[in-house]
Formats: structure tokens, C-alpha cells, sequence
């Protein structure tokens, strides 16, 4: 039982580094000699790394790692693995090899990590990969995840911050799993509320990237750590905005709820601290705004799609799983980039 008390002591994307941190020293390192063929790289918000081999090959290079965020040993392993897999999906490109990436007290258990390893393997061939090695070190809590090569066709390519005014925004899974994970760690969620935000933990992009590859997709990304408001401030990158119909945002129900009873994450604050002073909220509630901010643990998609394509995409999209809604559409730029209204 103690070590079931350890291995789970808060993780998942809530563990990240806030953006306005990261923004502090990231831009301070020395850039390097500009390479051509480096399509998206250090000085992109994007979600994974794209070199050009040839006209028809780039390969997509991405990793991430956390502490669990659930007690089950297998269950961590599996999200954890979506997760990072997740990058690869939102830059358009397809799943080739993974390394697990392992931290790991010598004093535990090693049942736990062949069942973490085990869940992570299931899901990287789910998606088709291959998992090749990887690198593990003793240390005083768990950690896990995947570093994961991918390719994609250059032309191909989904970036974060290729919005155009009028696309309409669409997000693939619902939002709340962070706050969620919270409540379940001190023992107020209910076991639906939980199956429904381990469903959407679990849930490759893979299936929602290929979907959406048949349309006009603009811009993408997945929201993870720095919530849906973050990651949409990566998107808009100062240049446009965009209005966001709460109201239509997919959401586990308990999470309002829970957020209602104050049971929120600090990376949370983290996130509302950094956004505050490009969003405006309009008439929506503490609550909704909480779930906005909610570090989100192997989101969904954001998707900016073609406006005359995006009640086809949307329709192409409700064969999966999970809930998938158009939250928004992308605006000229006014005094607050991110507009969120009832």
C-alpha cells in the first residue's frame, strides 16, 4: 500500500513547467546556425520537431515524460504513452519508432514498471510503431514516457500557428481530466467520471488525425499542460483572434462541478496567471473558465479547419469515441487575442 501511496502523488501534464516560465529561459539560449531543412524547430511553439529529408520525407521528432496522475501501474503507462505519441498526430504525421524513457526507484517493485512498460508498448504498436529501446536511470519517483520518431510529408505538415480568418476551431475530446484526476486523488470523483477522463487519456489522436487529414486543415495542435487556453495562444501567436463559444466546448460533467468545489491543480493558476492578459472572458462562469485552463493530460485536437469543410469534418469526426464539438472560429486581431463568450 505505501508504495501505491508514492507512485502516485500528482503527475501527469500538471507536473510541466508553466509556459511563462519556459518562455523566461528558452528565449535567452543561443539559437545555433540557422539549417534549411530544420521546417519546424527551437523557434516554433509547435508540438514536436519536422527535418526535411527529401521533397518527400520529413521526419517528426518529439518526447514526453511525467509522473502518474493514477494509481494503476498499467493504466499510467498507457496514457503516458498516448500522450507522447500524441505530438507525431498533431504535426499530420505518422507514428515509426519510440524509446522509453524510464525513471524508477530501485527499491520498488519491479511488478510496477513491467506493468507501466506494458501499457505504454500496447499503445505505441496500436499505433503502429515500432518500440525500439530506451534509456532508464534509478531515482527517488516514477516518471515515464516516450521519445518518438515519426515522418510526414513536408507539404504535408500541421502547424500550431497557420490560422487564417474564418477557419472554425474544433476540439476532438473533452476537456476537464486534469481537474478530475485532482478529485479522484482525494477521493471525490465518482468512478464515472473517472472511466470517462481515462477513456479520453487513452485515446490515440491517431484516428482524429486521419480523419482530419482529408480536409483544409490550417493550423493544430493537442492540449495538453498549458491548457485549451494556452495551447489556442499558441496558435493565434499574436497575430489574430479568435471568439470561443463555452457553451459548445466538450466537457466531462463532473468537472465543472469539482471545479466549482475549488478542487483545482496549480498548474491551473500557472495557466490562468500566464493567460490573463490575452483572454476575455465575457459572462462565463468561475467554473468554465477553470476547465478552460485545466492542464489537460493526452488531450484532444485543436483543429483550424476551412470554414466551408468544418460541419463536414465535424461529422467525419463523430464516429469516435469521444465528444467533438466547433468551439470557435479565428477573427482579425482585436485588443484581446482569445474572446470567450456563453
Amino acid at each position: 500500500m505505501s508504495e501505491q501511496i508514492v507512485f502516485c502523488k500528482g503527475g501527469g501534464c500538471t507536473a510541466k513547467l508553466g509556459p511563462g516560465i519556459l518562455e523566461h529561459v528558452l528565449e535567452r539560449l543561443p539559437k545555433g546556425n540557422k539549417d534549411a531543412n530544420l521546417l519546424i524547430g527551437y523557434d516554433s511553439h509547435d508540438d514536436a520537431a519536422v527535418y526535411k529529408i527529401s521533397d518527400e520525407l520529413a521526419i517528426v521528432q518529439t518526447l514526453d515524460f511525467f509522473p502518474p496522475m493514477i494509481d494503476d501501474p498499467y493504466t499510467f503507462g498507457q496514457i503516458a504513452a498516448t500522450n507522447a505519441l500524441s505530438d507525431i498526430y498533431a504535426m499530420g504525421g505518422e507514428v515509426k519508432t519510440a524509446l522509453n524513457i524510464v525513471c524508477f526507484p530501485e527499491k520498488m517493485d519491479l511488478n510496477i514498471l513491467g506493468e507501466i512498460m506494458r501499457g505504454g508498448q500496447e499503445k505505441v504498436m496500436e499505433a503502429g510503431g515500432i518500440l525500439a529501446g530506451g534509456h532508464s536511470i534509478a531515482d527517488d519517483s516514477v516518471k515515464y514516457g516516450l521519445s518518438v520518431t515519426g515522418t510526414v510529408h513536408p507539404d504535408h505538415i500541421f502547424p500550431n500557428d497557420g490560422c487564417k480568418i474564418g477557419d472554425k476551431l474544433i476540439l476532438t475530446k473533452p476537456l476537464g481530466v486534469g481537474i478530475i484526476a485532482t478529485a479522484n486523488r482525494v477521493g471525490e470523483a465518482s468512478m464515472e467520471a473517472m472511466e470517462q477522463a481515462v477513456l479520453s487519456m487513452t485515446t490515440l489522436n491517431k484516428y482524429a488525425a486521419e480523419i482530419a487529414g482529408k480536409f483544409t486543415i490550417h493550423g493544430c495542435t493537442d492540449v495538453t499542460g498549458f491548457g485549451f487556453l494556452g495551447h489556442l495562444h499558441e496558435m493565434m501567436h499574436g497575430v489574430y483572434t479568435c471568439v470561443i463559444h463555452a457553451d459548445a466546448v466538450p466537457v466531462i460533467d463532473e468537472a465543472l462541478e469539482y471545479a466549482d468545489e475549488f478542487l483545482l491543480t496549480a498548474a491551473g493558476q500557472r495557466n490562468r496567471n500566464y493567460t490573463e492578459s490575452f483572454v476575455d472572458f465575457r459572462d462565463v462562469s468561475f467554473a468554465m473558465e477553470e476547465v478552460l485552463l485545466d492542464p489537460q493530460t493526452s488531450g484532444g485536437l485543436l483543429i483550424s479547419v476551412e470554414r466551408e469543410e468544418a460541419e463536414k469534418l465535424l461529422h467525419c469526426l463523430e464516429v469516435l469515441d469521444l465528444p467533438c464539438a466547433i468551439v470557435g472560429e479565428v477573427i482579425e486581431r482585436q485588443d484581446k487575442e482569445i474572446i470567450v463568450v456563453p
